[in-house]
């Protein structure tokens, strides 16, 4: 039977129109903008922070995460027009706006949401071992009591801010090895303590993510992202393949769902010092 959590949609883009105000709480200052659908987005720049990086993480983590069931935001491409910012009296921010020039990406801003507090909001324990498993396979070191990451409205749970994901882009050339490590981040994950289901769902899991949907979602990547200076020594030794980063991108995921084990294991070996 076809699991409609996995059927793939396409990502829209939306042009912004109107810079609301900025989300402090993030380093890489997103911020609330309007787009010209008239509805309201949590906006990541492009010019910010981890750059490119931080919204290819952002992307391929949020739609994994939304094919495997897990509730997520809807993601958008955003176009910034590079007028935009002429009008901000904050220099700062006006600096942001000028670098994010072209295709960002934006969340839809859950209006009303409320941070999720482990204190206060019970889990269950299987959507637990679910977002623990996630954050596992994209070693998230950001889901953590002191930045959750994650939103409840109307009264169900939201995952938000994958960007600190899959960190092996930050140096390139390490990937492989990068692969079957253990992701020992995870004993700080907020979730943990109600991860008693971690084997049901890592069987569940890897049925689910197979290479086909992986490639599906890697290949939503914008070539304007892969076209980055950042990348430019990559593309070079790749003779300029763009398609080549995203096969990379597609190998780690598969491999290290195949060794999924590893990450599972050190969950629960976390879970049973901990607890």
């Amino acid at each position: 039977m076809k699991n409609e959590a996995m059927d793939a949609l396409p990502i829209r883009t939306v042009q912004v129109t109107r810079y609301v105000t900025p989300l402090r709480e993030g380093g890489s200052l997103p911020a609330i903008a309007e787009a010209d659908d008239d509805f309201l987005y949590a906006l990541k720049f492009r010019g910010a922070g981890q750059g490119v990086k931080a919204l290819i993480a952002e992307l391929i983590g949020g739609e994994i995460a939304r094919r495997l069931g897990l509730r997520v935001p809807e993601i958008v491409f955003a176009e910034v027009d590079e007028a935009f910012g002429r009008t901000e009296p904050d220099e700062e921010i006006q600096d942001l706006l000028k670098a994010s020039k072209g295709l960002n990406l934006a969340l839809h801003y859950l209006s009303g949401a409320i941070t999720f507090d482990p204190a206060v909001n019970p889990v269950d324990p299987l959507l637990a071992s679910q977002i623990v498993w996630l954050d596992g396979l994209l070693m998230n070191v950001d889901r953590t009591a002191r930045n959750t990451n994650m939103l409840v409205w109307n009264r169900e749970l939201w995952l938000i801010d994958h960007g600190a994901s899959l960190y092996f882009h930050h140096n390139w050339d390490s990937w492989r090895e990068q692969v079957e490590k253990p992701f020992g981040a995870i004993k700080d994950h907020v979730l943990l303590r109600q991860a008693e289901r971690l084997d049901a769902v890592d069987a569940t899991f890897r049925v689910l993510l197979t290479p086909e949907v992986v490639h599906e979602v890697v290949q939503l990547i914008p070539t304007v992202w892969l076209e980055d200076p950042v990348f430019s020594a990559i593309l070079s030794d790749n003779n300029g393949q763009v398609q080549s980063l995203r096969d990379v991108y597609a190998a780690f995921l598969n491999q290290r769902i195949e060794s999924s084990s590893n990450f599972v294991k050190e969950a629960q070996d976390a879970r049973t010092r901990s607890f």
